[in-house]
C-alpha cells in the first residue's frame, strides 16, 4: 500500500504537536486505519526501545501506543541526544552513529535525508496513513537550508500540513502572521489548514480573530482545541512548567534530582499519579529538605551530572539523608552514581578519567562503547525491599553504555532477560537494610505492584496506613484512557470532515 500523509507543524516549540499528533493516530485508529507516527528527526533526551532494540524518541513511540501499533525506528530514523550545548549522540535508525557537533551535523544533511526517506517509504509501504510531526517551527529562517524535518520531511513526504498555534501565552495571530509571512510560496501552498491549540475560555470571543486569520491566510481554521488538565499524555523531552512547580499535596513526599542532562523523566509519572503522593523535582539551587525518598535519574552525561550533585552540594545532602535512613533510588545513571567509582577508559564522556560515586552502594561503573537497548522481562528476586513480591514479573527497558559490577554488602534486584536472550543475567543492587536500591530498568514504576509497593514501605516507615490496591488504577489503564479522552475531545473541536478531505479519504 502507498500511505496517505499529513503532517502537523506549529507556529514554535511547546505548541502541542506531539499531543494532537497522538490525538489524531488514536481518532484514525478508531476509524480502522492502520496509522504510522513519523518524525524524521527529534531532539530529545526522554527516549524509547523498541522490541527490536532500537531507540527513538519517546514522543514516536506515545504516538504509536495512541495507534495501538508497535513502535518502530523508522517511526524517528534520526534521534539527537544533547551531550554538551552544540554537540549530541546522533542515532540513526535506532542505533548509535556516533558524537556529532552541530555544524559537522549539518554537514552531513544529505546523508540524513538518504536515512529519512528509506524509513519514510517503508513507513508508507505497511500503513493506510503516516502522520508526520514537525519540530519548533519551520520559519526558522536561518536553519531552512539544513531542514530535515519540517517542510523538507513535508515534501519527501508529499503531505499537506496542518499549522498548529498555542494561544495559552499570548500573541498566537501573530505568530500565525509571521509564520505565513516567513515561509516562501511553495512551502505557504502545502498549508492546508491551521488549528490553535490551548484555549481557555469562550470561543465565541475568539470568532473576530478567526476570522481575520482565515481572511489573510486564506487557509481555514480547523479547529480550537481547549485547554485540559483532567487526564494527562507522556510529555516528549522536558517536564512541562505545571509539572515543576509541584502542587500536589501528600503525606509522602519524594524529591526527584531535576539534573542539568536528565534523561527519561517519564519514568516518574506513575508516582505522581499515586494517591496522597508528592512529587518534587529539585532543581539548582533548591534545597533538597526533608523528603521521605529522593531519586536520582536517569542522564546523557553521568560523570558530568555526578559532579553538579557534588559541585552543588546535594551529593552531601543526600549521603546525609542516607544516614538517617531515607530511602535514596537512582535510575540508569542515578544508579551508576551510587555506586563507589566510575571509570572512563574509552574516553565516552570524558577524557578517561576515574570519579568516585556516592559511595551509597559497593558497586563499580566501568563504560563501554558498546550501547544498551533492549526491552526486558523478567521478576523481582530481592527479598528485602520488594519481599512481598519475590518472584513476580517485572518489565521495563535498558539504555546505557555502562557495566556495573556488585562488590560485597549489596544484592541484585532483578533477574530479567531481553528478546533474542536464551540466558538470564542479573539487575540493579540494593543494600543489606534495603533503604538504597539502584537498577538500569528504566520504566521499573510503570510496574503497578512494585510502584505501589514502593509507596507502601514508605508509608509504613511514616506510620501511616498502606494504600488499598483497590483505589489503585493501574498505569497502562489510566494511559489508554487518556488517549481516549484525548481523541473524543480532539473530535469535539475539530472538523473532522475537513480533515478526511485534506487527507483524501473516506469519512
Amino acid at each position: 500500500m502507498t500511505a496517505k500523509t499529513l503532517m502537523f507543524q506549529g507556529t514554535g516549540s511547546d505548541v502541542g504537536k506531539s499531543v494532537l499528533t497522538a490525538a489524531f493516530c488514536r481518532i484514525l485508529a478508531q476509524d480502522g486505519y492502520q496509522i504510522a507516527p513519523f518524525k524524521s528527526q527529534n531532539m530529545a533526551l526522554n527516549s524509547y526501545v523498541t522490541k527490536e532494540g532500537g531507540e527513538i524518541g519517546r514522543a514516536q513511540a506515545v504516538q504509536a501506543e495512541a495507534a495501538q501499533v508497535d513502535a518502530t525506528v523508522d517511526m524517528n530514523p534520526i534521534l539527537l541526544k544533547p551531550k554538551a550545548d552544540t554537540a549530541s549522540q546522533v542515532i540513526i535508525q535506532g542505533r548509535p552513529y556516533r558524537n556529532m557537533e552541530a555544524k559537522e551535523y549539518f554537514d552531513h544533511r544529505e546523508e540524513g535525508l538518504t536515512y529519512i526517506q528509506e524509513s519514510l517509504n517503508r513507513l508508507k509501504n505497511n500503513y493506510q496513513v503516516v502522520i508526520l510531526e514537525g519540530a519548533g517551527s519551520p520559519a526558522e529562517v536561518n536553519l531552512r537550508e539544513y531542514d530535515l524535518v519540517n517542510m523538507k520531511a513535508a515534501e519527501l513526504a508529499e503531505a499537506p500540513v496542518i499549522l498548529v498555534a498555542s494561544i495559552e501565552r499570548g500573541g498566537v495571530f501573530a505568530s500565525i502572521v509571521g509564520t505565513f509571512k516567513l515561509l516562501n510560496e511553495s512551502e505557504v501552498a502545502r498549508i492546508k489548514g491551521i488549528i490553535i491549540n490551548k484555549f481557555r475560555g469562550d470561543v465565541s470571543r475568539l470568532e473576530p480573530g478567526l476570522e481575520f486569520i482565515e481572511e489573510y491566510t486564506g487557509v481555514p481554521v480547523l479547529g480550537v482545541i481547549p485547554y485540559f488538565t483532567d487526564f494527562k499524555i507522556p510529555e516528549e523531552d522536558s517536564l512541562p512548567a505545571d509539572r515543576m512547580e509541584s502542587n500536589q499535596q501528600g503525606d509522602i513526599e519524594v524529591a526527584i534530582l531535576y539534573l542539568p542532562r536528565i534523561s527519561n523523566f517519564t519514568d516518574f509519572t506513575p508516582l505522581e499519579d499515586k494517591i496522597d503522593t508528592k512529587v518534587c523535582y529539585i532543581k539548582e539551587g533548591e534545597a533538597l529538605g526533608d523528603p521521605d525518598a529522593v531519586i536520582i535519574p536517569g542522564s546523557k552525561n553521568t560523570i558530568e551530572d555526578l559532579e553538579y550533585l557534588k559541585k552543588m552540594g546535594y551529593a552531601e545532602e543526600i549521603k546525609k539523608l542516607a544516614k538517617k535512613g531515607v530511602p535514596i533510588t537512582g535510575i540508569c545513571g542515578g544508579y551508576q552514581m551510587l555506586g563507589t567509582k566510575i571509570t572512563d577508559p574509552h574516553q565516552m564522556e570524558t577524557d578517561g578519567k576515574e570519579i568516585t560515586g556516592l559511595e551509597l552502594l559497593n558497586v563499580e561503573t566501568i563504560f563501554n562503547p558498546n550501547k544498551v537497548t533492549k526491552q526486558v522481562t523478567g521478576k523481582i528476586i530481592n527479598n528485602n525491599l520488594f519481599s512481598e513480591l519475590t518472584d513476580k514479573s517485572v518489565t521495563g527497558y535498558e539504555i546505557h553504555m555502562g557495566e556495573s559490577k556488585l562488590g560485597k554488602e549489596v544484592e541484585p534486584l532483578f533477574e530479567v532477560s531481553a528478546k533474542g536472550e536464551n540466558n538470564t543475567r542479573l539487575d540493579g543492587a540494593i543494600n543489606k537494610d534495603g533503604s538504597v536500591f539502584g537498577t538500569y530498568l528504566h520504566g521499573i514504576f510503570d510496574n503497578d505492584l512494585l510502584c505501589r509497593s514502593f509507596i507502601n514501605y514508605l508509608r509504613r516507615r511514616k506510620g501511616l496506613d498502606e494504600l488499598d490496591s483497590a483505589e489503585d488504577i493501574s498505569t497502562a489503564k489510566k494511559i489508554e484512557t487518556a488517549y481516549e479522552q484525548l481523541a473524543k475531545l480532539v473530535r469535539e473541536n475539530v472538523d473532522m470532515e475537513q480533515i478526511y478531505q485534506i487527507l483524501n479519504l473516506n469519512t
